[in-house]
């Protein structure tokens, strides 16, 4: 697949678009922010974006998810079980002393397992609590791709004490759900760079593969 992955403000979130090469119908994950800047590479791209999908329900990765779907008219898409966090997306950003920029109500709910359709291809939605209670991880096993959010980064995972937060759902997680991709695989973390899960089994300071 085509991707693009950059950082957004304010908070340095990892943006990611994902197109299909044939039809170029395209996802863009986790909008944090620069809602012109997402939407120029989007339209650089050539693509039409279909879909809006979040990893999990902090702020800094969704402040211009209502721009992105104001402009292209796709559905937003969350983890059910962060609907009561995306609810208090407002709270959120007044305690972080971030402008609060309205989103609507997620289109759809997902689910463990749920297929993610991009064009002609297709992935799919890892349920990785533990950051967060509905934390995704989305899986594209053909391309060796995961998007991990904030569950997994370069020699590091998420936090856990923030709301919903759950370190022992964080490793089981990582250990079950990530650790048991290819080794081969690359994670595009939340923030930071990118990793390799067979990197991430051996050397991690926080939870190894073994």
């Amino acid at each position: 697949m085509i991707r693009k992955t950059f950082p957004v403000p304010p908070l340095g979130c990892n943006c990611t678009i994902l197109g299909d090469p044939v039809t170029k119908q395209a996802i863009v994950v986790d909008p944090g922010g620069d809602p012109l800047g997402i939407l120029r590479a989007v339209s650089e791209m050539g693509l039409t974006v279909v879909g809006i999908y979040h990893t999990h329900a902090h702020f800094d990765h969704f402040l211009a998810s209502g721009a992105v779907q104001q402009a292209t008219g796709a559905p937003i898409f969350l983890h059910e079980a962060d609907q009561e966090l995306w609810d208090l997306l407002d709270v959120q950003c007044r305690l972080f002393g971030i402008g609060y920029e309205a989103a609507p109500k997620p289109d759809h709910l997902m689910k463990d397992e749920e297929p993610i359709p991009v064009g002609g291809q297709s992935g799919v939605a890892l349920h990785t609590p533990g950051h967060t209670p509905g934390s995704l991880s989305l899986s594209f096993p053909a391309d060796r791709l995961v998007l991990a959010g904030d569950t997994l980064f370069q020699g590091a995972i998420g936090r856990t004490d923030l709301w919903g937060g759950d370190v022992k759902a964080i490793e089981r997680s990582i250990r079950e759900r990530l650790y048991t991709l290819d080794e081969q695989t690359v994670v595009v973390t939340g923030h930071g760079p990118e990793t390799i899960i067979g990197f991430e089994r051996e050397e991690n300071a926080y939870i190894r593969g073994r």
